[in-house]
Order: structure tokens, then C-alpha cells, then sequence
């Protein structure tokens, strides 16, 4: 058996992979995240640990944990978890969509002009480097006790290890990375009054970063298994989903929305916001446009506007048809990365009637995300790089209806496949057993789940989402200036 870890920002996830590459079991527990101020969002890492205990604590009660042969990880990406000298966290973790840093990405490429060839990427507020500028504009107290920097994943990894390590494919996305060299910059290190010494070591996703902890091992019955580098969430679920060649791509339907392509080579284009980024194998890229509010939109509509739940919402929409009077909802409700990198953007609902109904605003949340995919999947497009194949997974992949929404606003063919919904704990669990097997072939053990749907796109629907993402488009640029 491999364990895969997944530490999202809703929860963690942990999987049970068998050597035939089944997954045998699961658990996951709950997070919440703090929003103190406006702009802001934080976890305590004291309860990412205590999740995953509670996690593996369960699973020993069901499985034989001394099955287990390694464990990999997975988790959100852009994290800020600060330790001090005696590795105690000294701040809550600032997360990937938390917005208040905007003023520091300016002040870090005014001190680098060129960090964006450096790094592949425009210095967004979500990325880890703003985020220390900004504690140490804000917090300097706690910005002189930093000893060392990780990312939400590797804070877990140390836990289970007492190692300090990243991957590749998280690291690159703190903006401290030579994405092209896959070795950290001490330019843009410097530009934020840090150095080598307080960087995690880096190491490829399918390498041991440590062995579990004999106390952990004890614990939860296992053997003191090795513990692997893992990927950050995105890389996670491509290497799930079978995506470690070029050409092949996904979009993933979770809080946030993704679509990840595996390019040949480094490839950028960051003034339009896409990530460029390392994958989670050895000399291996991919290329990224992020959403950040994705099924979280539809979460967020359910709980706090209809207060229904979201399955009897899209039953309601099974034989939905919008048309041009249909209201347009803007899904901006952290801000927005790709392609607008405007963490002040807000959402909206526009154009609504005494005629306009719950099922009616139901499906412009789902139309407004598929909307705001579709222009992340221009600007990846402009690079050259034009997949061949489009798989789907996350937790909003489950809706057919959502499924059918979006190939006919791509006007691409979609393939959704088993096990999206534990997409990214498949991937750590994979690259797990990568680590032990390293002369096999990566497609052998990381092969395609299988095919559960094909979703071809309806001309005529095309036609219609075409006229309306033109009007989605007209709007965003319409309320610029007031966000």
C-alpha cells in the first residue's frame, strides 16, 4: 500500500493505494479559514497536523497501516508557514488566496526587473513572495524570527519527518525559484531580505524528503516508512490524472478552478497571468491559468444566499436552457488571477427581472465560472501550446451538468475519469510509489483513470455561451475601475 496526503484548503485527504494501483480506502476532516480582515485568508498549521492525525488515526482503525510502504504529499500551493529557530510557527499561514500583499508585488519587481524571466510568472498577492514583504513591512517582529520558510505540504512533512524540504513543483510557485534552472534564485531571494539558508531543500516530486517519525510509526501501527517530496496540489492531481506528457491537459473543478497543461519545455506568458511552473517530475513543465473561485462560487451561493443544498440546486438545473436574457455572474469572489491579476475584483450577479428565478442565478454561477476558465484557457493557448486531449476532475466535476456547460462554452471535447474528486491524494500516492520503483516507467504507474464520460460540445449552445462571454467579458472591464 502507498498513502497519499492531500492538504487542501476545505480539508485533508488521505488515500489508500494498492500496488495494482486501486484506491482501497479514505478519510478526510474539515478545515476553516480565518478572514480576519478584507483581503485577507489564514489557517493555523497547528490544525492542518491535527486533521491529519485525526485522519490516520481513523484509518488504523479500519486497515493494516503496516501495509504501507511510503507515504507521498499533496497540498495547496503558495502557503506562507513561518517558522522560528526552534521550528515553532510564529504567525498563522497566509494562503494562496489571500489578496493583501498587491502592493508588494510592484516593490519586488521594481527591485527585480527581470523576475519575470526568472521566475516565468507576474509577481501575483497569492504567490509566497509578497507575502513575506509584506510581514516584513507589517510584522517585523516576526519577520526577524523567520529561521525558515515552507509551504502548507512540506509543513506537514516536517511534522511526520523533521526534515525541511519542498518539491519542484511548489517551490515554483513562490517566486523565489529559477523555474528554468529548477534551483532557488538568490536575487529574488534577496529582494525580500531572505537567504539560502532559510529555504527549504529542494528536491524532485518523486524523491524521499525523510522517514516517518518511530513515535508517528507507533502511533498509527506503521512501519517508518519514507516520507516523499510530493507535488503541490495542481502537479498532484495532473500526475492523478495521468498527465506527465507534453500536450496533455486538465481542468480542475475544485474551490479554486485550473486549467494545467504539461508543456515541452519552459514555456511563459506571464503578462497574462498564466503560471509557468515546474511539473512533479524530473525535467518536466507545465503551464497554468488559476480561478480563484471556482466550485467555492457555487458552496458560497448554496450556504449563504438560497441556503440549500448544492445537490438539490443542480437537479433543479438537469433540463436548464439559458438563452440571451439569462442574468451573468461574475465569479470573482476572492479576487481573480488569470488573466486579470486583480485581487480587488468582486462578484456580481447583472441583468436580473421580476422574471428572473432561482434556477436562473443557479446557472449563471456555473456559466460564470466556465466563463472565467474559458479566458484562462486563451491565454495558455497563446503560447503555442494547444492540448490534445482536456481531462476534468474535482469535487463540481461530479455535475454532469456542469461537465456538459463547460465543453460547450470551450467548444472542446472533455473527458471526465474516475476518481476526481481524490485527484491530487492519487497523485501523492503515485509519486510515492515512483520513489520505490525508480527504473519503471512513470506511465506505467501513473497511466489515465479510466474513463467515466466523454462530454462532446453542442454547436449550437457554443454559439449562444460565445455571445455571452463576450458580454462577461464587456463587464469585468465595465467595473474595473470601481472594484
Amino acid at each position: 500500500m502507498y498513502l497519499g496526503i492531500d492538504l487542501g484548503t476545505s480539508g485533508v485527504k488521505v488515500i489508500m493505494l494498492a500496488e495494482d494501483g486501486q484506491i482501497t480506502d479514505s478519510e478526510s476532516y474539515s478545515l476553516s479559514i480565518s478572514r480576519p480582515h478584507t483581503l485577507w485568508s489564514e489557517q493555523d498549521p497547528e490544525h492542518w497536523w491535527l486533521a491529519l492525525d485525526r485522519c490516520m488515526t481513523a484509518l488504523a482503525k479500519r486497515q493494516a497501516l503496516s501495509q504501507v510502504r511510503a507515504i507521498g504529499l499533496s497540498g495547496q500551493m503558495h502557503g506562507a508557514t513561518l517558522l522560528d529557530q526552534n521550528h515553532q510557527v510564529i504567525r498563522p499561514a497566509i494562503l494562496w488566496n489571500d489578496g493583501r500583499a498587491h502592493p508588494q508585488c510592484k516593490q519586488l519587481e521594481d527591485k527585480v526587473p527581470d523576475a519575470r524571466e526568472i521566475t516565468g510568472n507576474l509577481a501575483m498577492p497569492g504567490f509566497t513572495a509578497p507575502k513575506l514583504l509584506w510581514v516584513k513591512e507589517h510584522e517585523p517582529t516576526n519577520f526577524s524570527k523567520i529561521s525558515t520558510v515552507l509551504l502548507p505540504k512540506d509543513y506537514l512533512q516536517f511534522r511526520l519527518t523533521g526534515e525541511l524540504a519542498t518539491d519542484m513543483s511548489d517551490a515554483a510557485g513562490t517566486l523565489w525559484l529559477d523555474v528554468a534552472k529548477r534551483r532557488w534564485s538568490e536575487k529574488m531571494l534577496t529582494a525580500c531580505g531572505l537567504q539560502l539558508s532559510q529555504m527549504p531543500r529542494l528536491l524532485e516530486g518523486n524523491q524521499i524528503a525523510g522517514y516517518l517519525h518511530t513515535s508517528l510509526a507507533q502511533r498509527w501501527d506503521m512501519s517508518t516508512v519514507p516520507v516523499v517530496a510530493g507535488a503541490g496540489d495542481n502537479a498532484a492531481g495532473a500526475i492523478g490524472a495521468g498527465l506527465i506528457h507534453p500536450g496533455q491537459a486538465m481542468i480542475s473543478l475544485g474551490t479554486s478552478g485550473v486549467y494545467f497543461a504539461v508543456s515541452d519545455g519552459f514555456l511563459k506568458n506571464p503578462k497574462s497571468a498564466l503560471h509557468s511552473f515546474c511539473h512533479a517530475l524530473p525535467g518536466t513543465w507545465h503551464l497554468m491559468s488559476v480561478v480563484l473561485s471556482a466550485a467555492s462560487c457555487l458552496s458560497w451561493y448554496a450556504d449563504n444566499i438560497v441556503k440549500l443544498p448544492v445537490s438539490a440546486l443542480l437537479e433543479e438545473l438537469e433540463q436548464y436552457q439559458a438563452n440571451e436574457k439569462t442574468p451573468l455572474f461574475l465569479p470573482y469572489l476572492s479576487g481573480e488571477r488569470t488573466p486579470h491579476n486583480n485581487p480587488q475584483a468582486s462578484g456580481m450577479f447583472f441583468a436580473l427581472t421580476h422574471q428572473t428565478q432561482r434556477v436562473d442565478l443557479t446557472y449563471a454561477v456555473l456559466e460564470g465560472v466556465a466563463f472565467a476558465l474559458a479566458e484562462g484557457t486563451e491565454v495558455l493557448h497563446t503560447t503555442g501550446l494547444v492540448p490534445k486531449e482536456i481531462s476534468l476532475i474535482g469535487g463540481g466535476a461530479r455535475s454532469p451538468f456542469w461537465r456538459q456547460l463547460l465543453a460547450n462554452t470551450l467548444n472542446r471535447s472533455l473527458t471526465f475519469r474516475e476518481g476526481g474528486d481524490v485527484g491530487p491524494a492519487l497523485g501523492a500516492a503515485r509519486l510515492a510509489k515512483l520513489a520505490l520503483h525508480p527504473k519503471e516507467d512513470p506511465a506505467t504507474i501513473c497511466p489515465p483513470p479510466p474513463v467515466l464520460a466523454v462530454h462532446q460540445p453542442n454547436a449550437c449552445m457554443h454559439s449562444l455561451l460565445a455571445n455571452r462571454l463576450v458580454r462577461f467579458k464587456a463587464l469585468y472591464q465595465a467595473l474595473r475601475g470601481h472594484f
